[in-house]
């Protein structure tokens, strides 16, 4: 019954529900149109990666200080969560798009293929998802995000 009361636990989980719901009127502000499959898919804004890590860090240095070692391992984790966001899984998701524009091209050449239109859609192409990673402005609001939610949730839980 401990983990209920874990305060950066909670303040974690509630910065990744909460940036993965407010994804959904963003874009609706942005597009006009509401995507609901942006409630469970990566990538947007704001990152949900880095409201929960730098939530559970904020909880950390609430609960045990700036000074602590738990602090250090929590904000350490956050960096690299949030670098790899921006880098490496920014970099996978842009090498989809091209990957999936070559399967297209592909799929165009063999469309003109004896019995090829007689397919079902699903056979003919299988895309990769493009938006795997976090532009530097997704990862700095998800970080917001994850710090304002947790001193607020701190604020009202005490």
């Amino acid at each position: 019954m401990d983990l209920l009361y874990n305060f950066p636990l909670i303040a974690s989980l509630a910065a990744i529900f909460f940036a993965q719901f407010i994804k959904v009127p963003i874009t609706f502000f942005i597009t006009k149109k509401i995507d609901w499959k942006l409630l469970t898919s990566t990538g947007g804004m704001p990152s949900s990666h880095s409201a929960a890590v730098t939530a559970l860090s904020t909880g950390v240095a609430l609960e045990n200080g700036i000074g602590s070692p738990l602090f250090a391992v929590a904000a350490i984790f956050a960096i690299i969560t949030m670098f790899d966001a921006t880098g490496v899984r920014r970099q996978a998701g842009e090498q989809a798009i091209v990957l999936n524009q070559l399967v297209a091209d592909f799929n165009k050449f063999l469309s003109d293929a004896k019995g090829w239109q007689n397919k079902p859609e699903q056979q003919k192409r299988k895309e990769l998802k493009e938006l795997l990673g976090h532009k530097p402005i997704e990862v700095f609001f998800g970080g917001l995000t994850g710090i304002a939610l947790t001193l607020i949730l701190d604020t009202l839980l005490k």
